[in-house]
C-alpha cells in the first residue's frame, strides 16, 4: 500500500512535469518530445502509455476521486482545525523524525502532501457517510425501531477488575481472573441475603461510580460496551444480575434501577438513521471503494481512454466480487 501511494506522488510530480514551463519541442511527425538522449528520444504518447501499463489504474482513480472530493466537499474551517491539529501531534508524537516517520507511514515526504493525505482522507469518509445514507431506507427505520428501539435505561454497577498485568505468565493471569470472578460471585450471594447493592458497590467497586453506590445515570444502545449494555437491556426494574457480566474492564454486577418509555419513532429517526450508517460503515467491506464509484456515477464520470476503461472496469469488478464472498 506504501508502495502505491509512492507511485503515485511520482506519477502526480510527472504530469506537473509535462504541464511546467517551457514550450516542449515536437519531431517531425508532431510527436511532443519530453526526453531526449544521445540516439534516443522519448514522446509523451510513449510516456502517457507506459504510466497506464505501470500506474494506470492507481493514477486514475486517484486523480477521478480527488478532482471529485474537492468539487463536492469544501475544506471548511473546522475540517482544516483538524488536520492541522493532527499534524501538530505527529510532530509532537515523532519529533526529530518527523520527515522519515510521515514517509513511512504515510508514503509523503513534505508536511504539505501530508496535509493533502489527511484532507483526501477526511473527503473519503464524508463521501463513505454520504453513500450509505443512501443505502439506509424507511424500512430499515422502522424495523430498527421495532426490534431494537428502548426508552432510556438507568442502571448502577460493582465492577470488579482482575489484578492481572502484562508481566504476569498465564497461569498467574488466569489466577487473578479467577479471583476477580470469586469476588463478583460473593457480592451477588450478599445480594441474594438482602444486602444493599449501595454499600457493597461502596465497599467493592473499582469504579468511580462506587462512592455514588454505582449509579452510572441513564443510557442507551450504544453508550455503554456491548456486554453491559444487553444485560442491562434484559433486566427488569429493580433486578441484578445473577451471573457476574464480563466486560473488557473486568466483571459486572449489574442493578437495574428504572426505564423509560421507547421514544415515539418520529422523535428518534434521526439517531436511529445515524446508527444504522455507522453500522453499515463499519461492517461493510470496500464500503470506500463502492461510495466513490457512487460519487463518480452521480456526476457522470466518462472514461474515453478504452485501455484505461477496462483497467478501471476490471478493478471495481474485483472490488465487488472480493465484498460478495467476504
Amino acid at each position: 500500500m506504501k508502495k502505491t501511494i509512492k507511485y503515485l506522488f511520482c506519477v502526480s510530480l510527472i504530469a506537473l512535469t509535462l504541464t511546467g514551463c517551457g514550450k516542449i519541442p515536437q519531431l517531425k511527425d508532431g510527436s511532443e518530445l519530453i526526453i531526449e538522449m544521445d540516439g534516443l528520444n522519448m514522446t509523451v504518447d510513449e510516456f502517457y502509455q507506459d504510466l497506464k501499463d505501470t500506474y494506470g489504474t492507481y493514477a486514475l482513480i486517484n486523480s477521478i476521486d480527488n478532482l471529485l472530493l474537492n468539487k463536492v466537499y469544501e475544506t471548511d474551517t473546522d475540517m482544516k482545525t483538524k488536520i492541522e491539529s493532527q499534524i501538530t501531534a505527529l510532530k509532537d508524537q515523532f519529533g526529530s523524525d518527523f520527515e522519515d516517520a510521515i514517509s513511512y507511514y504515510y508514503g509523503v515526504s513534505t508536511e504539505k502532501q501530508l496535509y493533502n493525505y489527511i484532507e483526501t482522507a477526511y473527503k473519503r469518509e464524508l463521501a463513505t457517510k454520504d453513500y450509505a445514507e443512501t443505502q439506509i431506507d424507511e424500512e430499515d427505520i422502522e424495523k430498527y425501531y421495532e426490534e431494537k428501539a428502548i426508552g432510556d435505561i438507568k442502571a448502577s454497577h460493582i465492577l470488579i477488575k482482575s489484578d492481572a498485568t502484562d508481566d504476569m505468565t498465564d497461569e498467574e493471569k488466569e489466577e487473578a481472573e479467577e479471583k476477580a470472578l470469586e469476588t463478583a460471585k460473593k457480592i451477588i450471594k450478599k445480594l441474594d441475603k438482602g444486602e444493599k447493592f449501595e454499600d457493597l458497590a461502596e465497599e467493592y467497586s473499582d469504579d468511580s461510580s462506587a462512592s455514588d453506590g454505582g449509579n452510572v445515570g441513564y443510557f442507551n444502545r450504544g453508550d455503554m460496551v456491548s456486554e453491559f449494555e444487553e444485560a442491562a437491556i434484559e433486566l427488569k426494574v429493580d433486578e441484578y444480575t445473577k451471573k457476574p457480566v464480563k466486560s473488557q474492564y473486568g466483571y459486572h454486577i449489574i442493578l437495574k434501577t428504572d426505564q423509560k418509555d421507547k421514544p415515539k419513532l418520529e422523535e428518534i429517526k434521526g439517531e436511529i438513521k445515524d446508527t444504522l450508517v455507522n453500522e453499515l460503515i463499519a461492517n461493510t467491506q470496500n464500503i470506500q471503494a463502492f461510495s466513490m464509484e457512487w460519487l463518480r456515477e452521480k456526476n457522470n464520470l466518462k472514461i474515453y481512454d478504452a485501455e484505461l476503461k477496462i483497467k478501471y472496469d476490471h478493478y471495481m469488478n474485483e472490488q465487488k466480487s472480493t465484498n460478495t464472498e467476504q
